[in-house]
């Protein structure tokens, strides 16, 4: 029987498709395309089996599309910029650049160590000025077109990790965190009007190639209604 040796074999052949550059991808206009791209994670502590379970389906999915004979493009990316990474930060009372990049370089090792076929050269920390200068740059366009507005609205709010918490991270109205009763409050906030466009997104729905259940999804999320104009007869009614 071969001695199957995990830290010799695995780390040989992990630095050796890093050499090579095996998964990085170029334009190749011979291959169909396929960009395969997961929820990026924050990086406010170190990887668990929940990312584990996450990434492996995309790894598949990549791998499987390869093997296909498709121009896979795979990226990875942390998604940095936010109060989940600032109360990290917080929590041990160290400086938000410092633990944030000491949690990426973390959570990066443990990607890498179970063999990802991430495309690294096109890795990206959304907390970087070159990342997000261009989200500064489309707000103050959107501005400039008038389709951005401040005001006060509620938000699912957990005083344990102090911050909002979108409408999908709230389980049966407890925090998906800590586990903490989640109260509205509100906040002045910043808005895009994009209802502006629901009419033209509603109908280009129609124009593009998706699986019917996604666009039926759109569709219900949008939520166009002309509501309905309904006429009743009145018993014994005169008109004046």
């Amino acid at each position: 029987l071969m001695n199957y040796d995990t830290q010799k074999i695995e780390y040989y052949w992990q630095n050796e498709w890093a050499k090579e550059k095996i998964y990085e991808v170029n334009m190749d206009s011979d291959k169909p395309k396929f960009y395969c791209l997961e929820m990026f994670p924050y990086p406010s502590g170190n990887m668990h089996m929940g990312h584990v379970r996450n990434y492996s389906i995309g790894d598949s999915m990549a791998r499987f599309n390869r093997l296909m004979g498709k121009n896979v493009l795979y990226p990875m990316g942390y998604d940095s910029f936010g109060m989940p990474a600032e109360n990290a930060a917080k929590k041990e009372r160290g400086h938000p650049h410092t633990v944030t990049h000491r949690n990426i370089k973390s959570i990066m090792g443990d990607q890498k160590r179970m063999g990802y076929s991430y495309d690294w050269s096109k890795s990206l920390i959304t907390s970087d000025v070159e990342y997000y200068h261009w989200n500064q740059e489309l707000f103050l366009l959107l501005n400039e077109k008038g389709l951005v507005e401040r005001r006060f609205a509620p938000v699912n709010w957990c005083n344990e990790c102090d911050t909002v918490l979108a409408n999908e991270q709230v389980k049966n109205n407890r925090c998906w965190r800590c586990g903490l009763e989640v109260i509205q409050k509100d906040m002045a906030q910043w808005f895009l009007r994009m209802t502006d466009y629901s009419d033209q997104l509603l109908d280009d729905l129609d124009n593009i190639v998706f699986p019917e259940n996604v666009k039926s999804m759109q569709k219900n999320w949008i939520g166009r209604s002309k509501g309905a104009n309904i006429d009743f007869s009145i018993v014994d009614f005169k008109s004046i």
